[in-house]
């Protein structure tokens, strides 16, 4: 399958610098957990709990809306709760996209009904017009077109999250 490189590694790493500089500041004096969804925000959270500079820990969550499909099947499933108890803690729950909001919403409810200290997202994608009157992140590295994305973590049938870019399918016709 052919793919388009929507955004190179480079401006990957520039962003996600940017967004660690933003959220060290902001949590200056506070100790963070940043909470990843797997599998998709993996790389993401790595490089992002690098680029950050306070003290943080990093937990993870495994949930599904997708199974084998390109769109969401509208039903949201927890495949790997959090290790650790979230109460009192500042939170930073880490994306890697936001596309519909289903999924993203559904883990803010889970998570406020844990009485965490402060809840904020951070998601290097965000496809706004799946969502146009909602904001859903506190930090967003890139708003992107309703195209099936790949590579820095993302995957087409469990392929192509090794790429260091983000990329669009050319010809993929979304189920």
């Amino acid at each position: 399958m052919n793919y388009k490189i929507l955004i190179s590694e480079e401006q990957i790493y520039e962003k996600i610098n940017e967004l660690g500089r933003r959220i060290s500041e902001d949590y200056e004096g506070r100790k963070v957990t940043l909470i990843g969804v797997l599998k998709g925000a993996y790389m993401f959270l790595s490089d992002l709990s690098r680029a950050i500079s306070i003290p943080h820990t990093v937990d993870f969550m495994a949930v599904s809306s997708y199974g084998s499909s390109t769109t969401s099947s509208g039903i949201v499933r927890i495949l790997k709760d959090l290790d650790n108890p979230i109460t009192n803690q500042h939170i930073i729950l880490v994306e890697d996209i936001i596309d519909s909001g289903l999924t993203l919403k559904y883990l803010m409810n889970i998570f406020y009904n844990r009485s965490p200290a402060s809840i904020s997202v951070c998601a290097l994608l965000d496809k706004v017009n799946k969502h146009p009157n909602e904001t859903l992140a506190d930090y967003i590295g890139f708003e992107i077109p309703d195209k099936f994305v790949i590579g820095y973590g993302l995957d087409y049938q469990q392929y192509y999250r090794n790429l260091p870019f983000i990329a669009y399918l050319e010809g993929l016709v979304q189920e």
